[in-house]
């Protein structure tokens, strides 16, 4: 097995930023192509809206599973063959016959994803401890909110000038280019690999999820994120059919999306040091004020330029949520790297897809007001589990309610 060399640490780190987007490419890209995608299957919307909810469930069930087999046996080669298989399912999905292909293409893209992102994550913690991984950790959520920023509108010219194909093309190629560098820069870090003991797995797993302001933080990154999603979801038609924009207005749209989500991220670095429970109270009742605003503004307005306005402060105030939390969970347990980076992504995506597929399916949303109730609610979810953890946080050493 090749053994990292600390002597590549910036390559292998740029390799490392590289792939951690990768779940974001791979749900944001062809989004701008969903009505295009649409008529080529001859599928509802929520037809092709379920080829988002397919990659985003087995990305959660696998992110679940996948952190005691990387603790086990290493992260590089299980890395390795992951991209190998992510590169081929891009191409084969360009090459897709009927929509179950497409469904059963995006479901084995989900497992390798999991492999992925956890791998490279396990892989920081590997190499690095304290303050200096507390702050990788909190980059990896700015970096990551690079993929909803230039995916879509990548993916709206892609579409305009070669179809919905391209974007796929484009995604297989990106694998096999991050392949070729992990394959010569990088290399199995992990110095004391765990034996697979299914006793002492379910050990881990049991510690990890018996901390209240784990499992809870997990809810509340899934219902974060959930926002996002819905609009992420619902753009393509409100962008396209509602507003009669093409696809490269729709990528514009997302790349608004995603420089909010990019903004709470860096807020949120910035605020690293401030109780955690007093930020949550804060951008949960900004969430709530401005989707009421955006509610009745919707009424009157018909401008997707107010739309936008109003997606670019919430999906901040989102995304400001996100990084708080997850650099809690990401480094709440580094004796169980693996496993807990498996259940913080899992299990929020897991949330994610449920309670975002849930709110598309029941609301149906196709105009500004109907969006911002879904803002509302899910803001009222994450105040939901606010409560209890702030009762958490109290009982606990006021030290610990730093992040």
């Amino acid at each position: 097995m090749k053994i990292y060399n600390s002597k590549h640490e910036s390559i292998a780190l740029f390799s490392t930023f590289l792939l951690i987007p990768l779940s974001g490419l791979a749900t944001d890209i062809y989004l701008p192509s969903f009505p295009d995608m649409q008529k080529a299957f001859a599928v509802s919307s929520t037809g092709i809206q379920m080829t988002l909810s397919y990659f985003l469930i087995s990305y959660g069930l696998s992110m679940l599973f996948v952190g005691p087999l990387v603790d086990s046996f290493g992260r590089y080669k299980l890395v390795l063959i992951a991209l190998l298989i992510f590169a081929g399912t891009n191409f084969a999905l360009a090459l897709s016959p009927n929509i179950q292909f497409v469904y059963a293409m995006r479901i084995l893209q989900g497992i390798c994803t999991a492999f992925i992102v956890v791998g490279k994550r396990a892989f920081l913690v590997d190499i690095f401890s304290g303050k200096k991984l507390q702050g990788y950790m909190s980059m990896l959520s700015i970096i990551w909110a690079i993929a909803p920023i230039t995916a879509p509108f990548i993916g709206g010219y892609l579409q305009q000038l070669w179809g919905w194909q391209a974007n796929f093309h484009l995604l297989g190629i990106y694998a096999i280019l991050v392949l070729l560098l992990e394959l010569i820069f990088s290399g199995e870090a992990s110095r004391a690999l765990k034996p697979f003991h299914p006793q002492q797995i379910l050990t881990s797993y049991k510690a990890v999820l018996q901390a209240p302001d784990f499992f809870l933080g997990l809810f509340v990154l899934g219902t974060a994120y959930s926002m996002i999603m819905v609009f992420a979801m619902s753009a393509p038609f409100l962008v396209e059919n509602h507003f009669g924009f093409s696809s490269v207005e729709t990528g514009y749209c997302a790349l608004l999306s995603g420089v909010g989500v990019m903004m709470g991220g860096f807020l949120g670095k910035a605020n690293i040091h401030k109780p955690l429970v007093k930020k949550l109270a804060s951008a949960i009742l900004s969430i709530m004020f401005m989707a009421i605003v955006m509610y009745f503004n919707g009424a009157y307005s018909k401008s997707i330029v107010w739309l936008m306005l109003f997606v670019l402060c919430l999906h901040t105030a989102s995304g400001f949520i996100y990084n708080s939390y997850f650099t809690y969970c990401l480094t709440r347990f580094p004796q169980y790297a693996g496993v807990s980076s498996g259940l913080t992504s899992g299990g929020s995506y897991l949330f994610t897809s449920l309670l975002s597929y849930a709110m598309v399916s029941i609301l149906a949303i196709n105009n500004q007001s109907q969006l911002a109730f879904s803002y509302f609610g899910f803001a009222l979810l994450i105040g939901a589990a606010w409560v209890p953890l702030s009762l958490v946080f109290r009982k606990r050493n006021p030290a610990k309610q730093q992040v």
